[in-house]
């Protein structure tokens, strides 16, 4: 391993791999990353729903996930051997105060950037006939979003900055933070210590534990399990063309899968750091909510499921910057469930934050750890 560096990113999901990219794009390439997995992206990117969904409730994660698309739309040239991006569509249906808040706010999520479409029931019927279309006034489409190839994300993010002379170790475990006064200067892995001007954390669900190392400035980044599960949808229905749907209001979304589809029932489970497996309780609450917005498709078994950790800071926005209390710990964490859809942006404004102390792609003190700091706003 590599004893000194420039920079030393702990974590090798997306966003360790993201901000690995962008730094070699700046010119960056005494980089270190390590990741105590036998590969790259194992726990929540390698399980994520995988989908570009730019319409958001949080305002910042709404400009953060617009920021990114299109970049996903149409990525640099030979960044990746396959489109990252397939264009299916999200379908948001809604009812109520929901379905009018949509009406009233369609001007200014076209000022976003958004294309959106709102549909009617008899729409929803004709696309997607198996949903219970009475349940629901109408919906919001966005024609533009769609599934994110993630392991072609991933992997092209990191082969670039591979190639560009970033070095990664996997099977690399961070043991302490490496301080002289008040500073970070460096990890002690079980492999050896690696001095560092900057240390990053990008350790996803082990975020908070490795600011506990740095003795960095406290920050309630909580995991949060999510479950989704795959089966086989009727055999004479056709649901290739559908496009994912999301029924906020039920807790429930699903979508097609290589032929199956697959359901989630929007758990939000705190739970400490582990290696996420899933609950029965919750694949019986997925197909619960599903049979409830379209009753036809609640199958009789279930071919697989998985989970994951989607890691919340208090106020669901990322947290990206410098350490306000620890000088050389920069904070690359609490994406919550949509680290992949923000990759580009993320990864591009911490790129700059570490190289020149500033951003102009976004305001980053919007961003920045300093805002959980008493007397910080």
């Amino acid at each position: 391993m590599k004893r000194h560096t420039e920079i030393v990113i702990v974590g090798g999901g997306i966003a360790g791999a993201s901000l690995a990219y962008f730094l070699a794009r700046g010119g960056a390439t005494d980089v270190v990353l390590l990741e105590r997995e036998a590969q790259a992206g194992h726990h929540a990117t390698g399980r994520s729903a995988a989908m570009l969904a730019e319409l958001d409730s949080v305002p910042t994660l709404l400009e953060l996930k617009t920021a990114s698309a299109g970049f996903f739309r149409e990525p640099p040239a030979s960044f990746s051997d396959q489109p990252i991006l397939t264009r299916s569509g999200l379908l948001v249906p809604l009812r109520g105060d929901w379905w009018r808040a949509l009406v009233d706010m369609a001007d200014t999520l076209a000022a976003h950037g958004l294309t959106i479409e709102q549909w009617s029931a008899d729409d929803l019927r004709r696309v997607v006939p198996l949903l219970d279309a009475e349940r629901f006034e109408g919906a919001a489409f966005l024609p533009e979003d769609g599934r994110i190839d993630v392991h072609e994300l991933l992997s092209s993010y990191l082969r670039h900055a591979k190639r560009a002379g970033i070095l990664t170790e996997y099977h690399t475990t961070v043991r302490a933070i490496v301080r002289e006064g008040e500073r970070c200067v460096g990890v002690r892995t079980d492999a050896g210590e690696v001095r560092a001007r900057w240390v990053v954390n990008a350790a996803g669900a082990w975020a908070s534990e490795i600011g506990q190392l740095a003795a960095a400035s406290s920050i309630a980044l909580v995991p949060h399990r999510r479950t989704i599960a795959i089966f086989d949808p009727p055999s004479d229905v056709d649901v290739r063309s559908w496009p994912f749907v999301s029924c906020e209001q039920d807790g429930v979304y699903f979508a097609p899968e290589s032929g199956s589809m697959l359901v989630c029932p929007m758990d939000e489970t705190p739970v400490s750091a582990h290696d996420a497996s899933p609950e029965e309780q919750a694949i019986a609450e997925a197909f619960e909510r599903l049979g409830m917005v379209a009753p036809r498709l609640v199958p009789r078994s279930v071919r697989r499921s998985w989970a994951g950790l989607r890691t919340f800071a208090p106020d669901r926005v990322p947290v990206i910057g410098e350490d306000p209390r620890r000088p050389g710990f920069f904070w690359l964490a609490g994406q919550g469930g949509c680290g992949i859809e923000t990759s580009p942006i993320v990864g591009a404004v911490a790129a700059d934050l570490l190289l020149t102390g500033r951003s102009d792609r976004f305001a980053a003190e919007r961003l920045a750890p300093a805002r959980f700091s008493a007397g910080v706003q």
